[in-house]
């Protein structure tokens, strides 16, 4: 792995200086890996990002996971028993965020670029389903999300650094927790000069469960009901097995 991304890197530096200048490429950059497989006992992976880049600029990268519907719910104890007492649903909500620079972000990029191109967790386009919900209600409940997603690592609670080698190589590293949801996530890389974007770059990132677990899984999706019935034979078979030994070992 190691040598292919020196390689990389070697080949982008010897193109980017031999392209005439009116065609030089601004950005150039790929990952270590395009695959990170789940399989059992997967206990999280590092994603490396690297490439090469032409002229004075800082770098952003963002990472945003597969998006669904998320519901956050507010709990008040009721008659001692807590209870869901009230509830939003944010559309299209990414099942994982992460965004590293080379700078703070309000250093490299307008808040109207950080805003448009969601760099930054505040700048997350996080709505309501129902557009009637009071704003402020909207607001406290968008913070609670944020704070659920961060405390079980699908959201960076922090910019993450980017190494840049002689003005010209970067690299950095994300990591990617247990919990993380299958599905094709994007990688975003955004050149910028004066605040404003010179280049962008996006590049799939595959996460996919392989093995046996993954044939479980697509078995239950897919056959739910089988699945249930099979799951319902296997614990009256392991609870007949069991009975069986310790009629025997009695």
């Amino acid at each position: 792995m190691m040598g292919r991304i020196l390689l990389f890197l070697a080949l982008a530096t010897g193109l980017i200086s031999d392209m005439p200048a009116r065609a030089q490429q601004d950005l150039v950059a790929d990952l270590s890996d395009h695959l990170v497989a789940i399989t059992t006992g997967f206990t999280g992976a590092d994603v490396l990002l690297f490439g090469a880049v032409e002229g004075e600029g800082e770098i952003v990268v963002t990472v945003t996971g597969p998006r669904s519907n998320v519901t956050v719910r507010r709990q008040e104890r009721v008659a001692g028993v807590w209870a869901n007492v009230e509830s939003v649903t944010f559309a299209n909500t990414p099942s994982f965020y992460a965004v590293a620079s080379t700078e703070p972000l309000e250093n490299v990029a307008s808040a109207d670029i950080r805003q448009r191109q969601e760099i930054g967790i505040e700048n997350l386009y996080l709505r309501p389903e129902d557009p009637e919900i009071d704003p402020g209600t909207a607001a406290i409940f968008r913070a609670g999300l944020i704070r659920n997603k961060q405390a079980i690592g699908l959201f960076s609670e922090k910019v993450l650094p980017i190494t840049v080698l002689s003005n010209r190589l970067f690299r950095t590293r994300i990591h990617l927790p247990a919990n993380v949801v299958t599905g094709t996530y994007t990688v975003a890389v955004y050149f910028l000069r004066d605040g404003s974007a010179v280049h962008a770059q996006t590049t799939p990132l595959v996460v996919s469960k392989t093995g046996i677990g993954a044939d479980i899984f697509l078995f239950a999706h897919g056959n739910s009901a089988a699945y249930g019935l099979l799951a319902i034979i296997i614990a009256i078979a392991a609870g007949w097995l069991a009975a069986w030994i310790g009629r025997k070992v009695g």
